[in-house]
């Protein structure tokens, strides 16, 4: 019972980290160690730590310092082999298993930095950040070495290294892919969509009628797929940056009112007739009240809006446009099997719409401070 007790209280990804360890130091045994094969010194020492860790209950800064070297010089020795080897052959056992415990390495370090607990605001954005990029990094080499480690036919999916390379080669072309696309076509789109949006809401809010009659087709409208409005709209507005951020327009447009709406009348009564008391106009309870009060809702629409606006603009450049854009690029490519170009493209737009989102989130965090939703327990 006691051992068992001694064993719970002990570190499971530093047990599977030293067991998957000494699997690969038995396969790297049993096989021929060449030129193509693992470093057994790599894998004696992530061994090593991975039974440091296992044994030590108390493992500090310094710990997880050697813990996070000993799992970039894995990473890199493992990048090292599979790129030495020949583009047919296929790695064996021994990889894997030392991937493995790679994995169990990786999650014993994100484990205890998700643990740390800081005061220091500077710290905490460094452990905000740095836990997802390990993470996701981690995908990365993954994906690498599957692709390149299984020959994974480029056309099916290319590895991280072969989309970077289309960065470095394309880079002018991407980045007129972007301009046409973010710029020209979803920005204005989103402007135009949000701002009438908000406009319309307040007359809605104004004058009942509208509210009533509005809302409803804002629900039909939100409910018809962009690829029904694009063709649509480029018979309009032509081929060119109009037609796309037309569509856009239509798809933002809704959301901004209906939030907008939402948020305008999610006062407190109290609050209301405390400003009548005070002989408030309409203009005055809107601006003093009733707007900063829907804020959280009206940022919650751009937050909506700024996903929408790219998935607009890159779905309607399928249906026309200029020989330029991210739709345009992707549909184009797929056709000369170029998948590489087409993960790059997919790669751009996932980022510029994260970094749009992160505006407005970002935004968010700063103007509504004070509401529950923002505030830390």
């Amino acid at each position: 019972m006691n051992f068992l007790t001694i064993f719970k209280s002990r570190s499971l990804s530093g047990l599977l980290c030293l067991v998957f360890s000494i699997s690969t130091l038995i396969s790297l045994q049993l096989n021929e160690i060449n030129d193509h094969a693992l470093n057994p010194f790599i894998v004696i020492i992530i061994a090593a730590i991975s039974l440091a860790l296992f044994v030590n209950r108390q493992q500090g800064i310094f710990l997880l310092s050697i813990c996070f070297a000993a799992l970039f010089s894995g990473v890199w020795s493992v990048l090292s082999l599979i790129h030495s080897l020949n583009a047919d052959t296929i790695i064996g056992l021994d990889v894997w298993l030392f991937v493995s415990s790679l994995w169990f390495l990786t999650w014993h370090n994100l484990v205890q930095l998700s643990a740390i607990k800081t005061l220091n605001k500077f710290m905490e954005l460094f452990l905000t950040v740095v836990i997802p990029l390990l993470f996701g990094s981690w995908i990365f080499f993954l994906w690498e070495v599957i692709t390149i480690g299984m020959t994974v036919p480029q056309v099916l999916l290319p590895s991280p290294s072969l989309i970077w390379q289309v960065f470095d080669g394309a880079g002018a072309t991407l980045f007129a892919d972007f301009y046409q696309t973010f710029v020209r076509s979803a920005i204005p789109g989103f402007i135009i969509g949000s701002g009438s949006g908000f406009v319309v809401a307040i007359a809605a809010d104004k004058i009942p009628f509208l509210q009533r009659g509005l809302i409803p087709i804002g629900n039909f409208f939100s409910a018809i797929p962009v690829v029904g409005i694009a063709p649509i709209m480029i018979m309009w507005f032509g081929f060119d940056w109009q037609s796309k951020a037309a569509v856009v327009a239509i798809m933002t447009f809704f959301p901004m009112m209906v939030n907008t709406l939402v948020g305008i009348n999610e006062t407190d009564k109290i609050d209301r007739d405390l400003l009548h008391t005070y002989a408030t106009n309409y203009w005055r309870e809107l601006l003093s009240l009733r707007l900063p009060n829907a804020m959280p809702f009206i940022l919650n629409a751009l937050k909506i809006n700024s996903t929408l606006a790219m998935i607009g603009a890159i779905v309607a450049e399928f249906f026309g446009t200029p020989i330029v854009g991210m739709g345009f690029r992707i549909s184009a490519e797929v056709g000369r099997m170029n998948i590489d170009m087409v993960w790059a493209t997919i790669a751009i737009a996932a980022l510029t719409g994260s970094m749009f989102y992160g505006v407005f989130a970002l935004l968010e965090r700063k103007i509504t401070f004070w509401h529950p939703s923002m505030r830390k327990s």
